[in-house]
């Protein structure tokens, strides 16, 4: 039986990486792939990985290059897994992640963030732990309110804005698999829309540094990359 404390990260590998023209997780960032630096990070903070791609050949490539890059010993089990529905963005990753979790909330990472940090992962399971009662999602929202859980952030609240939104940098419960498989089937992909018909919280991302939702999307960014940890 798994534990209730029990954390897993589902990192999400496998995207077209169209604005980029390569696959950004294997990308050579200062010597090494940018996947090792959020694996490194992972590290004592979790149980778990689940890497999402989104074919066979990917993953074998994904597997031989992670045991050549690697130089300690990693405290989690990864599984790799590939997408069950091809070309149907994040939100079969997430899905898919979720199927093969051992947890029942996980944390979803884009492969593209390579500057999420320790803290992030650790506080975002704190808060997590401090909601008493099952939840469908914990997003992070771009806000000036100090409020650290405040469920009148329900989505349903009109005036709450989704643009401002980090759905990628959230926590998800296995019991939204079902919404999602159907959204999917019926081609609506937005993770916004799960979000916003479902039992949600929202963390404003003042109480984290901004670095953790710094992606690298395009070429152009790879101007900007700062020395890494």
């Amino acid at each position: 039986m798994i534990p209730n404390n029990h954390r897993t990260c589902i990192l999400l590998c496998g995207g077209l990486s169209k604005r980029m023209g390569q696959d950004k997780g294997s990308m050579i960032i200062h010597s090494k792939p940018m996947i090792m630096y959020i694996l490194k990070t992972l590290n004592y903070e979790i149980d778990e990985v689940i890497i999402v791609l989104n074919d066979r050949e990917r993953i074998l490539k994904y597997e031989s290059m992670i045991n050549y890059y690697h130089c300690e010993k990693f405290s989690y089990k990864i599984i790799f897994v590939e997408d069950e529905f091809k070309d149907k963005g994040p939100l079969s990753g997430i899905m898919t992640g979720l199927k093969n979790a051992n947890s029942s909330y996980c944390l979803v990472i884009p492969c593209d963030s390579p500057y999420i940090t320790k803290k992030y992962v650790n506080s975002i399971f704190k808060i997590k732990n401090k909601i008493k009662k099952d939840f469908d999602a914990l997003i992070p929202y771009h806000n000036d309110k100090e409020s650290l859980i405040d469920e009148s952030l329900h989505i349903n609240d009109k005036n709450f804005k989704l643009k401002l939104i980090e759905p990628l940098h959230g926590i998800y419960n296995k019991n939204i698999i079902d919404q999602m498989q159907k959204n999917i089937g019926n081609n609506k992909l937005d993770i916004k829309s799960i979000i916003k018909h479902s039992n949600t919280y929202f963390i404003n991302t003042k109480n984290f540094d901004e670095i953790n939702f710094q992606n690298i999307n395009c070429p152009c960014d790879l101007n900007n990359i700062q020395i890494y940890r």
